[in-house]
């Protein structure tokens, strides 16, 4: 009976079934490894003392969620959406950003400081979860509200920035937007003078250059100009999502050549968009969107895009481009989230989905965190020899 047992055990397995064991070994390396995400967005409502993070609220993103899916590192994001190249809605950005800054420093300082960490640096990573605590690391999405100050970097890179985009949804006084691509406009052809300063500024104290935003002459200009690699904090494959949000591949080249990385993101549209549009206009039919039997009748014939899918982009990256140059992002609570990861609490199935890859754990680490954490340690390298240098 044993020796059947075997026989059968080892057919399933050359026929491509999941080895009996599979879920538990995935789940002792999700536990080893440290599983970082590069965007997650809050809002300030979420950060005060009746209403934070130490509660199940219904953000995508909170402590239970993360301990639920194993969420070591969430990197919170200050974002500000684009206005007016003006004094008057510099004034507003700044106010905005400066919000979310003391927001996610009450967290960690205030509300609950012996549950998680802000940290600066790989160190600071590796420190805060040695002592069982999860980690906020923090990211700028719109260098717009620094208006024309760049002294303005170096205190944003004391409240902790350690990522920052050049543009968002709309060309800026730094540099032009992906948007651009819709309405084929652009402000400064890529880059203006006042974004290579900045750029150069970001560099001298060790902010990590985000590419996920701008256009693409803008992203090459970037490149072509930072001193350290960067990054795409939220970006996918365009050839297989067309969207200007993704990387097409002469950008993928780009970043290799940089030795930067691209943190693919689980949203929707830029996963798959086509998939994804079934579906939205198929649930929008719905009469009822609560009916647990006709969902589910639904997805069955216009499924959604979910973590299959997600994991493709970091397949194509990894072949295209190499291991060393992917990683993960969710843009949970900015529209982010797919079938399997819908927040933060389902952070395991994306480990899962790897592992039924094939991925190692050494690549899985690396995809996890690995990447990512070496650009940041590179950053401050070239920041260290730029300060040297005076």
């Amino acid at each position: 009976m044993r020796l059947f047992t075997l026989i059968l055990a080892n057919f399933l397995i050359s026929c491509g079934q999941q080895k009996p064991d599979l879920t538990e070994e995935a789940k002792q390396i999700h536990e080893r490894i440290l599983t970082l995400d590069t965007h997650d967005d809050i809002n300030v409502k979420n950060f005060t003392d009746s209403l934070n993070y130490t509660m199940d609220t219904p953000t995508q993103v909170n402590l239970p969620k993360m301990k639920a899916g194993g969420l070591d590192v969430a990197w919170f994001i200050v974002y500000t959406g684009q206005g007016e190249l003006n004094t008057e809605g510099y004034q507003k950005a700044a106010a905005n950003a400066q919000s979310k800054f003391d927001a996610i420093h009450r967290l960690v300082k205030e509300y609950v400081p012996n549950k998680i960490g802000l940290a600066v640096s790989s160190k600071d990573v590796d420190s805060l979860r040695k002592i069982g605590k999860k980690v906020a690391m923090i990211g700028v999405e719109n260098a717009y509200p620094l208006g024309e100050d760049l002294n303005q970097v170096k205190r944003y890179y004391d409240l902790g920035a350690r990522y920052m985009s050049l543009a968002h949804n709309g060309h800026n006084q730094f540099s032009d937007s992906n948007t651009g691509e819709f309405d084929n406009t652009a402000k400064h052809n890529g880059i203006s003078e006042l974004g290579k300063k900045l750029i150069d500024s970001m560099n001298y104290y060790g902010i990590m250059v985000d590419i996920s935003h701008p256009s693409k002459e803008a992203i090459r200009q970037t490149i072509a100009h930072s001193k350290a690699p960067v990054i795409a904090s939220h970006s996918s494959a365009r050839a297989l999502s067309n969207h200007p949000r993704n990387l097409d591949d002469e950008q993928l080249e780009w970043v290799k050549e940089n030795g930067g990385v691209i943190q693919t993101v689980a949203l929707a549209l830029f996963v798959n968009k086509e998939k994804h549009e079934k579906y939205k206009n198929a649930l929008e039919k719905l009469e009822d969107q609560n009916d647990a039997e006709a969902l589910k009748a639904l997805k069955k014939e216009f499924p959604p895009v979910d973590v299959a899918d997600f994991v493709d982009h970091i397949d194509y990256i990894k072949n295209k481009i190499g291991i060393d140059h992917v990683g993960i992002s969710s843009d949970f609570d900015g529209g982010g989230g797919i079938e399997g990861w819908a927040n933060a609490s389902e952070t395991f199935n994306v480990t899962m989905e790897l592992i039924r890859r094939g991925y190692s754990e050494e690549e899985i680490a690396k995809i996890w965190s690995g990447n990512l954490l070496r650009v940041l340690n590179q950053t401050a390298s070239v920041a260290r020899k730029l300060q040297m240098t005076e």
